[in-house]
């Protein structure tokens, strides 16, 4: 089965590096050091201290094994492959509610990488969908749950 394709800017990819070395670094110390602990209290049956180490061991093996595929499948932009004439991943867009008159700005992403509270939308959302390939001037529709909405693109660009 393949796997499908991530897409991630450099900082992405980096940030999911970090990750993983921390979790790692957690799974060999600190949750190792619970499980020994655990184990040392005997009687595994009614041992919640040792239940609660395994799970938690099981969940960060468990992310390790997503970031690792992830990264495994990724496609990386790098900084020179990302053009401001459209819309992309890695660039930074201003756009206009046309309905309520308001601005938006926000960095595309990939969808391991989205953070709409950090102004990283992803390039699945609807708005992120509708805008991607847009040129600066282009009026795209999106489609919401109470009706239609138009945006304008008001500026691409990419930053440092």
């Amino acid at each position: 089965m393949n796997k499908p394709i991530t897409v991630l800017t450099r900082k992405g990819e980096q940030q999911l590096k970090d990750e993983l070395s921390k979790l790692k670094a957690r799974l060999s110390g600190e949750v190792a050091e619970k499980i020994k602990v655990a184990l040392s209290f005997g009687d595994l049956s009614e041992n919640s201290e040792y239940d609660e180490a395994k799970n938690e061991q099981a969940l960060i093996a468990s992310r390790i094994t997503e970031i690792e595929q992830t990264l495994a499948h990724a496609k990386i932009i790098d900084d020179e492959d990302i053009s401001t004439e459209t819309v992309g991943i890695g660039t930074t867009v201003k756009i206009l509610d046309m309905e309520m008159d308001e601005e938006m700005e926000f960095k595309m992403v990939g969808t391991k990488e989205a953070d709409i509270n950090g102004g990283k939308m992803s390039d699945e959302a609807p708005i992120g969908a509708a805008i991607m390939g847009g040129a600066v001037g282009d009026v795209v529709d999106v489609e919401t749950p109470s009706g239609v909405i138009k945006f304008k693109i008001l500026e691409i660009r990419k930053d440092d």
